[in-house]
């Protein structure tokens, strides 16, 4: 028997768990009906749902309708957890909205409605609650058809000529049928449904199950099963966790099917290693309320929970299925999780990770500047929710900070970027085109480059590193939006191009392109309705001009007015309290997000924040250049000066035509160096490995530097040697491996080896008198917020996750090296290069080991000397005293 997933959606109060219930019941699964003000109904499983009386997370159900089953998903109807009903929707067949007939269309309906539109699906429609005074079915029909669409039809009445013009009239098609034949065929009509063409509407009351009847008989004649293909495909939805603390993998089958103990990955060609995730599929569970049964095989259309899944994320497609669509509906403000005294914030970071696999939109984040946990939240009552979630299965009792709003970032007008990424051994040049979209259209990628220029397999490669991370804005750090990015350009090397470089370079041509054009900031708009009474229009329309709101002209009903517009979210967040405070309790405000639009307020808020994007060293806008055997560092406005490839795109950026170099600085020309002798000749062997050995000045290479240029340079002048105490950055596991002794020590026991090089660096600091920061790789490991701890006298670094010890050095020594000496202690080649473009002294891993071996020396000589003369004055004492 085949499945169909039908969707129950409603504003808040609607009746739509209610109505839930009454199909159950009706349908001969439930022998009892529940009610959600009883705490009994049958699909609010949750505690907090019996409590507050609302759903929270969406549930799954069973009922036979007709020749198939249904799959019923009752989702949440409460603004706040908008974010777990949207996620359902790109699984469903069907969905029946419910409307209350006393309150008519709310704001959060017409959400509804438009996604199920961007979603595609097909939709039936019950209003609710008829049964109550003043409810008006004609009316309601007719804001239905006005609001919503005109193939809103009256269903479950007596099937007549008008019933079938009414029918006739949405489609042309239909029209002609009817003409020839006065009727149309059921399956005709269930054609219409699906293409979304007409919208049966059945009126009734799901408490008194009055309409329920007709509504399942028109669920069972108005629709068709999918076709599905034959190759296995299944789309998740959903990750939870049983009572058990079972993780669980909610998944619709969309081909083929599913058997227990299958192996599945959602491996996508192109996708990143570190993205990729397999798992058996250890138990599948068929879920009808709390209750599951175990299944061997689950089919296309069926939907089912996968136990034994550690990777996956909701909204990911298996096997033939694609990904699905990024949300629409995001939360708007961030909050500061306040922690209970003496809970370790690394520890919390890692637990709470598992809320943000179970709702993404909670977006997680840890800010390393001032140390806190950050999550964002859709409203007070999503708050308390995860409060009391945390409490439940963490033990703690957490607060939360005032919320900040979520901006976003775009741009006014089209402008190239350039990223240039090619220290010793490493090239990668990519040149980005950067375009306004339309609002609201996200982020789109493309490419107009030539096969010829840059081959198909970098391309892909480029596309791949744009996709997998949003880059923040240069105004407030916020992420970027409505923007076309597409590959014009670029150029590899036969040798010495790696993935990684066009990672870099990707990064720094689409950082390049925003410091370059005319940024605007975005804030988050909602749409309000204001219904008060008519004396109190005048005090609300003064106040939503004063809020900088954009109002539509006041309507009236009855005695009452509805006030309609739209407004930031930044100037409603309180307006609430003060409505009922000005109507006596009599106006009610409803707001949903509209979208992101210009920032009413944006100098003062960008000024508020604070944020320096020329300090931001994870997000760098500079390129990589190499010259002379050195990679050395050119800022983001003279990367066009440098480049390697013409993209056939004008200069887009005002500030860069015509540019001349500062005075007193040779164009394409490295920092000035001031090493070792020793250094010097490694970096010459380097050289002559590179192009050759050096018979005479001719033969060094030229093309770094134009002839136009070498005639009109100045000499550099030599840089000032800083002041102050020196630092000394030392790469943890790069130095741990290239000692032998340490390396023999890490075979047995890798923490043994870490703690014998921190105590040789603390030897090492206390004879030297340096600074010494040793960094440690921990990239790898999930959530990890990074660490700095003091260890005696030394600092111990553990990076954050997905931060190289080599991104941690080059950020540290270029922001060091501004005002001290560094040394960096490595012997990864290439990152001695780049740390040799931030006006560092590198010292290779032999170097160092031959310096802590002379200290260790002097120290064990220094202690011997001491030895010999607290003897020595030991015997002198003992001699006087026996001549006493």
């Amino acid at each position: 028997m085949g499945k169909l997933a039908v969707g129950i959606l409603a504003h808040v109060d609607a009746g739509k768990t209610t109505l839930s219930e009454a199909m159950l019941y009706r349908s001969g699964c439930l022998k009892k009906l529940g009610r959600v003000d009883h705490r009994d109904a049958f699909l609010d499983t949750d505690a907090l749902e019996r409590e507050r009386g609302i759903t929270i997370f969406s549930k799954q159900a069973e009922l036979p309708v007709g020749e198939w089953g249904i799959t019923l998903l009752d989702t949440p109807g409460h603004v706040d957890f908008s974010s777990e009903m949207e996620r359902v929707l790109g699984i469903l067949d069907y969905a029946v909205l419910v409307i209350s007939g006393a309150d008519g269309i709310q704001g959060h309906t017409r959400t509804l409605w438009d996604l199920l539109a961007r979603y595609r699906v097909p939709v039936f429609l019950f209003v609710n609650k008829m049964d109550l005074p003043g409810s008006d079915r004609e009316g309601l029909l007719s804001a239905l058809k006005s609001q919503l669409g005109e193939g809103c039809t009256a269903f479950g009445g007596e099937e007549g000529e008008a019933f079938w013009e009414e029918v006739a009239l949405c489609d042309e098609q239909a029209m002609a049928r009817y003409l020839e034949d006065g009727v149309l065929p059921d399956g005709f009509v269930a054609s219409l449904v699906a293409q979304r063409r007409l919208f049966p509407c059945y009126f009734g009351s799901a408490l008194r199950l009055d309409g329920v009847d007709a509504l399942l008989k028109g669920i069972e004649r108005f629709t068709r099963m999918p076709d599905y293909p034959e190759t296995f495909g299944a789309r998740i939805y959903k990750i939870g966790r049983d009572p058990g603390g079972a993780r669980l993998t909610f998944l619709k089958v969309t081909g083929g099917s599913l058997r227990v103990k299958a192996l599945l990955t959602n491996r996508r060609e192109g996708m990143p290693e570190g993205a990729v995730w397999e798992g058996k599929a250890d138990q599948l569970r068929i879920y009808s309320g709390s209750r599951y049964r175990l299944a061997e095989e689950v089919f296309a259309g069926e939907v089912c929970a996968v136990a034994g899944l550690d990777g996956s994320r909701p909204g990911e497609g298996l096997g033939c299925e694609a990904m699905g669509e990024p949300p629409s509906l995001e939360p708007v403000l961030t909050y500061r999780v306040e922690l209970p005294e003496g809970c370790d914030p690394h520890l919390a970071f890692r637990k709470l990770r598992q809320l943000e696999e179970e709702d993404p939109q909670l977006r997680l984040s840890w800010d390393g500047q001032l140390r806190e946990i950050q999550v964002r939240l859709m409203g007070e009552v999503q708050m308390e929710v995860l409060q009391r979630l945390i409490r439940e299965r963490f033990g703690w009792e957490v607060s939360f900070g005032t919320g900040s709003i979520v901006y976003r970032e775009t741009i006014a007008a089209p402008v190239e970027g350039i990223g240039h990424f090619e220290p010793l051994r490493h090239y990668a040049e990519v040149h980005l085109l950067l375009e306004p979209g339309e609002p609201g259209s996200g982020l789109e990628f493309g490419t107009a480059c030539s096969e010829e220029m840059l081959d198909r397999n970098w391309q892909r490669l480029v596309l791949t590193h744009l996709e997998e991370q949003v880059q923040p804005g240069v105004l407030t750090g916020s992420p970027v939006t409505d923007l076309r990015i597409t590959l014009v350009a670029g150029r590899a090397h036969e040798k010495h191009t790696e993935g990684g470089d066009f990672r870099q370079a990707t990064y720094r041509a689409v950082r390049q392109g925003l410091m370059s054009a005319e940024s605007i900031l975005l804030e988050p708009w909602y749409r309000f309705r204001l219904e008060l009474p008519a004396g109190s229009v005048g005090r609300a329309l003064n106040d939503l001009q004063r809020r900088h709101g954009q109002v539509d002209p006041p309507e009236t009903a009855g005695a009452d007015a509805v006030v309609t517009g739209s407004a930031p979210v930044a100037c409603m967040r309180d307006y609430a309290v003060e409505v009922a405070s000005y109507t006596r309790g009599q106006g009610r405000l409803s707001c949903t997000l509209l979208g992101y639009a210009p920032c009413h307020n944006q100098q003062e808020v960008v000024e508020a924040l604070g944020y320096d994007s020329e300090r931001d060293l994870e997000h760098p806008a500079d390129s990589v250049f190499c010259a002379h055997g050195a990679g050395f560092t050119v800022r983001w406005d003279r990367v066009r000066e440098y480049m390697h490839v013409e993209s056939g795109l004008p200069s887009r950026n005002p500030g860069m035509q015509g540019a001349e170099p500062a005075a007193g600085v040779p164009r394409r020309a490295g920092p000035a160096y001031g090493g070792s002798l020793e250094q010097d000749k490694e970096l010459q062997a380097i050289f002559e490995r590179t192009y050759g050995p050096i018979k005479r000045r001719a033969m060094a290479p030229q093309s770094a530097l134009s002839r136009v240029e070498r005639e009109g340079a100045e000499k550099p002048v030599p840089a000032p040697v800083p002041s102050g105490p020196e630092y000394l950055l030392v790469d943890g596991y790069n130095i741990l491996h290239a000692w032998d002794e340490l390396k023999e020590i890490a075979r047995d026991n890798l923490d043994a080896a870490r703690g014998s090089l921190m105590d040789l660096m603390s030897n090492y600091q206390g004879y030297c008198g340096c600074e010494v920061i040793l960094v440690f790789d921990a990239y790898k490991v999930p959530g990890n917020p990074g660490s700095v701890t003091r260890y005696h006298n030394i600092h111990v670094v553990y990076t954050k996750e997905a931060e190289t010890a080599d991104a941690y050095i080059e950020k540290a020594t270029y922001e060091i090296g501004k005002n001290h000496r560094v040394r960096v202690a490595t012997s990864d080649s290439a990152e001695q290069l780049i740390i040799l473009g931030h006006g560092a002294l590198r010292l290779s891993a032999r170097a160092f080991r031959e310096e802590v071996e002379l200290v260790e020396g002097k120290i064990s000589a220094a202690l011997a000397r001491s030895n010999r003369r607290v003897k020595s004055d030991a015997m002198r004492d003992a001699f006087e005293k026996a001549g006493r």
